[in-house]
């Protein structure tokens, strides 16, 4: 039974994980106009419990791009400089619905898996009682 427990627990991991990746990418989608918004994005790594690896992930921390951010022409804006140039956001949208694609997947199969594990738990708990 400890087997299935510790399944359930690293599926559990991975969609906190992709939960938390698409936070962040409803976040950098939500600022992809936003002057001067820098994308997020968020690293996984192999949990370690013990000096040994659980197959759970957790988190690392929150990745803020370093990329050069876009100058955009627009006199007419309020933070538009002396030649009407300001800093956009260098989050780009096709990426971010990219991601959030993949997350998503991840989460979804995740779950699926989690489901399973619980259904044959079920059953041999099932099995155990006859």
């Amino acid at each position: 039974m400890a087997e299935f427990s510790n399944a359930l627990g690293i599926l559990s991991s991975g969609m906190k994980g992709q939960s938390q990746r698409l936070r962040h990418i409803a976040e950098n989608i939500a600022n992809v106009d936003t002057p001067g918004y820098r994308r997020k994005t968020v690293e996984f790594r192999a949990a370690v419990e013990e000096g040994q690896r659980t197959g759970a992930i957790e988190m690392g921390p929150v990745q803020i791009s370093r990329a050069d951010l876009p100058r955009v022409h627009d006199p007419d804006h309020p933070m538009a400089d002396g030649q009407g140039y300001y800093d956009g956001s260098n989050v780009e949208l096709v990426t971010e619905l990219a991601d959030a694609r993949e997350a998503q997947r991840s989460y979804e199969a995740n779950l699926k898996m989690f489901e399973q594990v619980r259904r044959m738990s079920s059953q041999l708990m099932d099995v155990l009682k006859r």
